[in-house]
């Protein structure tokens, strides 16, 4: 077997195991804006930073791209609709924010009212990463609602699989 096939089997193994989804909202002057990914991570403890990668194929990347603040959003189980929702339809031609509850957050931004926990992150740098791009967080703000351990609890790579993109990645 070949080293790039050794890698490439390793790599599809780890990218396999379940891990949380988010969706990721911002605004621009044309209104709301969000999607779901599967691409996030904490990448610092002190100070705290997350990272998530937007698709390019995505409406939300347009957005995100002249954001100053993205808001991420953990979803719990009971809610996997709004995961089907933003994964699974694009803002190119639906309104999602008229399809769930949602209010204006620090920074103007939508959160969703059925989130267990979100956060809003200054945007502070953005990293070309192949056919996504990739936002570095500094959180300012957020809300715990719901919180539980296990990842069970939430919407993760286990319910995404069974979305139809709303766009390729």
């Amino acid at each position: 077997m070949s080293e790039t096939a050794d890698a490439t089997g390793a790599f599809d193994a780890l990218v396999a195991v379940d891990r949380p989804l988010y969706v990721v909202t911002t605004r621009s002057a044309d209104g709301p804006s969000g999607c779901l990914v599967g691409f996030a991570t904490q990448t610092s403890i002190d100070p705290p930073r997350f990272f998530v990668g937007i698709s390019r194929a995505n409406h939300t990347h347009g957005v995100a791209a002249n954001a100053n603040h993205l808001a991420v959003h953990l979803i719990a189980r009971e809610h996997a609709e709004l995961a089907r929702l933003f994964g699974g339809e694009t803002g190119d031609s639906v309104d999602k924010f008229a399809a769930c509850q949602w209010v204006e957050g620090p920074h103007d931004l939508p959160v969703l009212t059925d989130a267990g926990v979100w956060f809003v992150g200054r945007v502070i740098d953005r990293i070309d990463v192949g056919d996504h791009t990739g936002y570095l967080l500094a959180p300012v703000a957020g809300e715990v609602r719901h919180q539980d351990p296990e990842l069970s609890a939430w919407v993760s790579l286990a319910i995404g699989d069974s979305i139809e993109p709303g766009h390729s990645a």
